[in-house]
């Protein structure tokens, strides 16, 4: 991997000049103490991500790649070194401003769904509205036009429990756009579905990063990592490879 060009470092807070980065690591480090033992799960890390970038973050169990995962989306605070999510060093928030930033500038997407069981699709898109100053009927016809997108018109007011799992996966995935955040986080995104069902969703994936959406995909697996125009390797807690690939077949999700 070739080394970056140094860039000014902006004051902590302010938004940085070098506005290309949705994404900027400056040594960042994540060290977890286990009794006597420091580990470090992040070693010092500097990493860029441009808007509009589609990467796929691969690595095996324990590489670390699922604790940077929650400290690009603000779930976790580091150890040292700075991080510049879209061009504002995040070192200086306290947890309100973290909260109140990730609402605004981050879709998250889990393996494991975290749907609200008893409450309907629509209603589980809604739920990042209630921190923001959009209105609720703008917010509520936003829902309604993500679930059409994704495919679930007729599924709106169906509750989890009545979904497939790759329908709940479409779920979270209009829940996590619902904001209109610029950069779109996913670990294991397709971990819990079948074959066809993982392709399906991965489409999604692709038509999103084509609308002009970041999106980095944390994965094991080599299928989906090949979906991304970028992989990045991480093991040992840092970056092994770093490779930009063929952009594949783009097939739209109007009408999954």
């Amino acid at each position: 991997m070739t080394a970056e060009q140094t860039i000014t470092r902006p004051e902590r807070g302010i938004a940085a000049p070098h506005d290309r980065w949705v994404i900027r690591t400056e040594n960042l480090t994540r060290t977890f103490t286990q009794g006597d033992l420091a580990v470090e799960a992040v070693k010092p890390l500097t990493l860029s991500i441009a808007h509009g970038e589609m990467v796929a973050l691969q690595g095996a169990s324990g590489s670390g790649k699922s604790t940077l995962l929650h400290l690009l989306a603000l779930l976790d605070t580091p150890t040292a070194g700075h991080y510049y999510l879209n061009g504002t060093d995040t070192a200086s928030m306290d947890d309100d401003e973290r909260s109140a930033a990730r609402n605004r500038l981050v879709g998250i997407v889990f393996q494991s769904f975290y749907l609200v069981p008893y409450i309907s699709a629509l209603d589980n898109v809604l739920l990042p509205g209630l921190y923001s100053p959009t209105s609720g009927r703008e917010l509520k016809e936003r829902a309604r036009t993500l679930l059409e997108r994704v495919g679930l018109a007729d599924r709106m007011h169906f509750k989890p429990a009545s979904l497939s799992g790759g329908q709940q996966q479409r779920v979270a995935l209009a829940r996590a756009l619902l904001n209109d955040p610029p950069l779109l986080l996913a670990d294991e995104p397709t971990g819990q579905l079948d074959s066809t069902t993982s392709t399906d969703i991965l489409d999604l994936f692709q038509s999103i990063n084509a609308s002009g959406k970041t999106v980095v995909i944390v994965t094991h697996d080599a299928n989906t990592a090949a979906r991304a125009r970028r992989r990045i390797e991480f093991a040992d807690g840092n970056v092994s490879a770093d490779t930009e690939q063929p952009a594949p077949a783009l097939n739209t999700y109007s009408n999954k």
